[in-house]
Formats: structure tokens, sequence, C-alpha cells
């Protein structure tokens, strides 16, 4: 989007101001003086076809998405334009996240932004580009010829771009918050055009697989427990931790800790792919193009893209459940355990549970989003005053909180979901369906019962995250994605 002349046309003076964001008399009258250039009929209120004008003539071009994106987020009284107090509250709170953005990509603090700090930054989130790009980047905002960026011209570039979207830093948010929490995480990675053509994609999707097979695999006991407890334990035989891994040692040997892993490990695979691929389609039916999407946007295409993975996959969840349960000799393997089902109970039974499963993805994906957004935000609104990017740990312990908290919620859900896969692999028991599961859980076991092999869940879920975290940054590098 070049831009030939200046957005705001008022003195101002050389060297960015403090009162730039808190907003002394200077910015009030630049405001001002802005609000009535945009707003063509001058009916007091700024519409998308105010917009659309208004910015053609000061040189700016943005897309008609991008417009409405401005209003909605900046119009409050949802009359569905933005009156002159919106526009002042818009800007400034799209100022101050700017001003972060400004600050993180200024590297030597000289309040001027290079062609070196662009590539820098880029380098840092994995992006490669030429000098020549980076210049192409500088030119397009730098209105003096400097070749250099200050803070007024990267206000003025960015001030009337729908909020936040600053790819660069969005690409960093993406690509440390893809950690395996052993249930999967439900919103995907996003990835930019530039990676996708590059073939960055499929190395983050192979890292993010593997660090999630070592992450299982070395939590795997933990997991399996926690189904035996799902499905065994009830008040007359509540099963404790440690009992519960002297009975699986007893009863198989060491090796049989690690019972169901070899599927939960297999179906990664296919499941990520699956995802990512409907989540790039859905993102196309949603209709924006644009690198990053809204939260709820987010939520409808992560759900739904979730929902299609795990129902490709499903009957390798059933086949996970049944042989996590096994004892020993019952089954010689995977396919052996297949057959098994199949011939006994038929198809069906590699759907069962289905629903809980399903259901248990809403609740799931919409606190895990809106936690883990909540707590980046509010940490970012209290202590960013540097730079916009709260670093790795900050990440990780919202990203394990709002896991928690999802967990929390979908949790009955699971192991309803348990149960109902198991059915049959308790002789003569019977065969119940959702509703009748939780009435019957509830009759005799209370609500605690819903939340059979909490515990072994929780306690792998720092293990599992941490163990992900290090296998992820470990295989990006071998397979060469740069990361910080």
């Amino acid at each position: 989007d070049a831009q030939d002349t200046d957005l705001i046309p008022s003195p101002r003076p050389a060297s960015p101001h403090p009162c730039d964001i808190c907003g002394g008399p200077e910015q009030e009258h630049r405001l001002k003086v802005l609000f009535q250039v945009l707003d063509v009929n001058g009916d007091g209120g700024i519409c998308v076809n105010d917009l659309t004008i208004g910015l053609k003539k000061l040189g700016v071009h943005r897309t008609e998405h991008e417009l409405r994106k401005i209003v909605k987020a900046g119009d409050k009284d949802l009359d569905g334009q933005l009156d002159f107090e919106e526009f002042v509250h818009y800007l400034r709170d799209h100022e101050k996240k700017l001003r972060l953005v400004f600050k993180s990509l200024d590297k030597k603090n000289d309040g001027q932004i290079d062609s070196q700090e662009i590539m820098q930054s880029l380098c840092d989130l994995g992006v490669n580009i030429s000098e020549e790009q980076a210049e192409k980047i500088l030119r397009s905002m730098d209105k003096n010829g400097t070749m250099t960026i200050d803070w007024n011209e990267w206000r003025d570039y960015h001030l009337l771009h729908p909020a936040g979207n600053i790819p660069e830093i969005i690409l960093y948010w993406k690509h440390s918050t893809i950690f395996d929490v052993g249930e999967s995480m439900i919103v995907p990675d996003e990835f930019t055009a530039e990676e996708k053509k590059t073939g960055m994609w499929w190395r983050h999707l192979v890292a993010g697989g593997g660090a999630g097979a070592v992450s299982r695999t070395c939590t795997a006991p933990l997991d399996r427990l926690k189904v035996l407890m799902q499905v065994h334990a009830s008040k007359s035989n509540s099963m404790r931790i440690a009992g519960g891994f002297s009975q699986m040692i007893r009863e198989g040997g060491v090796r049989s800790l690690w019972r169901g892993n070899g599927i939960n490990v297999i179906k990664i695979a296919p499941e990520s792919a699956i995802k990512f691929m409907a989540y790039e389609q859905i993102k196309r039916l949603i209709g924006s193009n644009q690198e990053t999407l809204g939260i709820t946007e987010r939520l409808v295409a992560g759900s739904s893209a979730g929902a299609i993975a795990q129902s490709s996959i499903y009957p390798m969840e059933v086949l996970k459940t049944r042989l996590a349960l096994r004892k020993t000799g019952q089954y010689s393997g995977i396919l052996d355990c297949a057959k098994h089902i199949f011939q006994k109970e038929g198809v069906t039974a590699f759907y069962k549970g289905y629903i809980p499963n399903m259901l248990g993805i809403i609740p799931y994906a919409g606190i895990d989003l809106a936690v883990y957004e909540t707590l980046k935000n509010s940490w970012l609104q209290r202590f960013a005053t540097d730079s916009a990017d709260p670093g790795v740990f900050v990440l990780l312990a919202c990203g394990t909180t709002s896991s928690t908290c999802g967990q929390l919620a979908s949790y009955p859900l699971a192991l309803v979901r348990t149960r109902m896969q198991a059915q049959a692999t308790l002789e003569g028991g019977p065969q119940m369906s959702m509703s009748g599961l939780f009435r019957h859980i509830i009759r005799t076991e209370g609500p605690t019962g819903l939340y059979r092999g909490l515990a072994p869940n929780f306690m792998k879920v720092i293990p599992s995250v941490s163990i992900s975290y290090v296998v992820y940054e470990y295989l990006k590098i071998t397979l060469g994605v740069q990361s910080k």
C-alpha cells in the first residue's frame, strides 16, 4: 500500500513524543482534522463508505474487508459507524499496539527502523527476506526518503489498518503455541503465504508431530492409568495412582505401561494433516483471506477442523482405548484388535462414544482459546512495555492454564466417551447411551464420578508440555526452521 501523502495533515514534532499516546492537545487536533477529512458526507459518523472515499483522497488504499474490520472494531454502540469518540478510542487503542510493535522492531533503540532491523526481526521469526524485499517494505512506509522509518511514519502507515494484524508478531505467537498437551490442541497452526511457498509449513508440522510423538510416549503410562481409572474406578474400587501402576506392572510387566501408545502416536500424522488441510479450506469458506483470523473465526474454523479430523480418525481413538484396556495376550497387535472388534461387534463399534467426543470439542476449544487470549492480553497490558513478544515461558504458562481450564470443562464428556468406547470389553456390562451413562454415574458415584482419572491426566500436562516444547525446538533446528 504505497502512500504518497501524509495521512494526517498537521504540524508535528520531529521526535515521537510520549504525548503521542496519552493524547495531548496536539493529538486531539490531529485526530479532529483526520475525522473531518474522513467524514465525507459530514453527518458526524464515519461509515465504511466514508472510509473508502476519504482514504482514497489521502492516497490510502484498503480493501472493503479491512475497512469493515476497522469500523467493527471501533463501533461500540453498534450503529454501523464511528462517531468522533469511538474513532478516537479506536485509534488510541490501536496506537498502543503499534507502539509495542514499533519498539520490538527497533532493535537498536534509536527511534528509527531500518531495513536491517526489518530483516533481523523477520529472520527471528523464521522468514528470510532479501535486502531488496526489506527495502521495498521500507519504501512503502517511508515518506521523507531517508530509508528509515520513524514512529510518525510507522504510525501513519499502519494507523488505519485493522488492529493488531502485524503478521510478523502474529507469526511469532502462532508458532510458539502449538504444543500438544496430550489431548489434541484444537486450533491448528496458521502459516503465512511466505511459509507455504518456501515449504516451511510442513517442517513446522513435522516438528510438531515429532514433538507430540515423543511427549505422548514419555507420558503414556499416565495416559493408560487415566483410561483405566476412567473405566474401572468406582466407589467400591477406588484406584490410587501408585496402586494403579503396581497393578499394571503385576498384570503385564513394565512394558504393559505403554499399551495403546503405538496407535496414539500413529494417529498424530493423519490427524494433524487432516486438521491442517480442513482448517485451510474452512478459512476460505469463512471468506477471510487475511493472514490472521479474529478470535471467533479462529474458534469456528479450529473447532470444525478439529471435528473433521477427529471424525476421520475416530476408529483409531476406539482402538487406542481398547488396546490400553487389554489384558496380557488378549490381542496380538493393532490389526488383530481391529479384526476382533469388527467380527464381534460390527462397524458401529468403531464409532462408540462419538457424540460425547464431538460435544467435548466445543467447550474445550472455546474455553481454551478464550482463556488463552484473555491471559495473553492481560499480560501484555500489564507487563509489555518494551515489546509485544511475551517470550516463550509466558506463552507456555498461558497455554497450560487455558488448556487446563478447557480440559476441566470437557472432562466429564471425555470420561463418558472412554466408557462408551470400552463398553463391550466389560463382559455382560449394559450397553448404555450417553445420557444414560451420565445418569448412571451420577446416581451411583455422585458428581465426583465424572472426574475419575483427573489426577494422572493433570500430572501429565506439565511433563508433556515441557517435553514437546524441547523436542519441538530441537526438531525445528534440525529441520532448518529458523527460530530464536
